[in-house]
């Protein structure tokens, strides 16, 4: 590992972008995130792909200024319409995130891939990463969990329009407007929910902060259909995987359903923040956050100094 004192957040802690110091006034914030189809309509696709990874940035207190499209794609097998489709729906997010597309690379691949690298910037004093949560923090998260069971019913053609047309819509939407309020307000720290779930992040934000966390399943938001479909099995295999991995550090009311299990379990495409700000402050962040348009953002649980590296889920 190379050491750089410039490098104020880099591949020593599990933050969701790297950044790295210009100035004492600039830093640049740094990702890249890229992935297989989730949807089968290539535009969708497209506009999912660039907010997720955009969502990188946001989720550090970032400002995203450029982006490069990182393509893999079957020549061989597949019409370039598809692509070209996949393309546009990439920079039609990129214009409404106000991110100049600058570049990219691509690669003839048997499986279609497609992301962004992200280049942003942030003031080096002001970086809100997941190590800062705090005892008597609240947690604010941003978005309904349910995404990757949701997407899971979609492959196997099970899936509602009403459930294709609400996941869409969580997918594609940008975690902008949380991250910009958050900076206003003040906050201790955030992540974004992405492959590891909602238990997973979690888990990384009380590692980080040497805290644990209370969380009450009852105020989490989640999708009404991901419990339909867990129930039939429709599950994707990192549910399991994220299960598996982190059950030991997760005290679970015995009353909790296996599909709400499952559910904070599920890896997330796009997913929300997951943002730990004082007390006093987050009925503020959360009302603010709610009048842009996130209804469904909630007060999930708070930080606790004790037990540290556990996570309790109550009813």
């Amino acid at each position: 590992m190379i050491d750089d004192p410039n490098l104020i957040v880099g591949l020593k802690s599990f933050d969701d972008a790297g950044v790295y110091k210009l100035s004492d006034e600039l830093a640049l914030v740094q990702t890249i995130d890229f992935f297989t189809p989730i949807v089968d309509d290539p535009y969708t696709f497209g506009q999912i792909a660039a907010a997720n990874a955009l969502s990188d940035v946001y989720a550090m207190g970032g400002t995203p200024l450029t982006a490069m499209n990182v393509v893999c794609f079957p020549t061989q097998t597949m019409d370039v319409t598809v692509l070209r489709e996949i393309l546009r729906g990439g920079l039609d997010k990129m214009r409404e995130a106000k991110v100049t597309l600058v570049g990219g690379h691509s690669v003839e691949d048997s499986e279609l891939k497609y992301g962004l690298s992200v280049t942003g910037v942030i003031h080096p004093k002001k970086i809100i990463t997941n190590a800062g949560a705090k005892p008597g923090d609240r947690l604010i998260l941003t978005k309904p969990l349910g995404t990757g069971i949701i997407n899971t019913a979609i492959k196997a053609k099970t899936a509602s329009p009403e459930a294709l047309s609400k996941v869409t819509k969580v997918m594609t939407a940008l975690n902008r407007d949380a991250s910009e309020l958050m900076q206003v307000i003040g906050v201790n720290s955030c992540t974004d929910i992405t492959g590891f779930g909602f238990i997973g992040h979690a888990c990384e934000m009380i590692e980080a902060s040497d805290v644990g966390m209370i969380l009450t399943s009852s105020s989490i938001p989640f999708l009404s259909e991901a419990e339909e479909y867990a129930k039939m099995g429709l599950v994707p295999g990192g549910t399991n995987r994220n299960k598996k991995f982190r059950i030991k550090q997760i005290e679970l009311d015995p009353s909790l359903s296996p599909e709400l299990i499952d559910i904070l379990f599920d890896p997330q495409t796009s997913g929300g923040l997951l943002i730990s700000t004082p007390q006093e402050k987050s009925l503020m962040l959360l009302d603010q956050i709610r009048k842009k348009g996130m209804e469904e953002a909630s007060i999930v649980g708070e930080i606790v100094s004790e037990p540290k590296g556990k996570i309790v889920v109550k009813k």
